[in-house]
């Protein structure tokens, strides 16, 4: 694993940014990993079709907490129909390290992404969409 990227995952879940809850939220959704126990909260206040505030809250493994920190830094002035649009690709590029032979650790990273897609799409439409995140 590249040092930088290591160091960026311990940063970021040492000092998420974001962290919180965000009263007058739009949207609010959380989902949780019931492997490991991880939980992710988003918070989106949209305004005329963009995230102008987002904020996360939950408990978890690094990674899982380093990829939500990472993933609200995105989203914040993006479009919503952007962030529906953003996919695990994506998220797993911005994390930099590589996740793809550990399935759990998968997981992990793109709990906060299946939380964002649940709270934009409706948890029935997001759920049907996992393989696609």
């Amino acid at each position: 694993m590249d040092d930088i990227y290591q160091q960026q995952i311990l940063d970021h879940a040492r000092h998420p940014h974001n962290f919180g809850t965000l009263e007058g939220a739009t949207v609010s959704h959380e989902e949780h990993n019931p492997l490991c126990g991880d939980r992710v909260r988003i918070d989106l206040l949209i305004e005329h079709g963009t995230i102008v505030d987002v904020r996360f809250s939950g408990r978890g493994c690094a990674i899982s907490q380093a990829s939500a920190s990472l993933l609200t830094d995105e989203l914040r002035g993006m479009s919503v129909e952007d962030a529906k649009q953003y996919r695990k690709d994506d998220l797993l590029e911005l994390i930099g390290i590589p996740l793809s032979k550990n399935p759990t650790r998968l997981r992990c990273a793109l709990l906060s992404l299946k939380t964002l897609k649940a709270g934009l799409y409706g948890v029935g439409q997001a759920l049907e969409d996992e393989e696609d995140l």
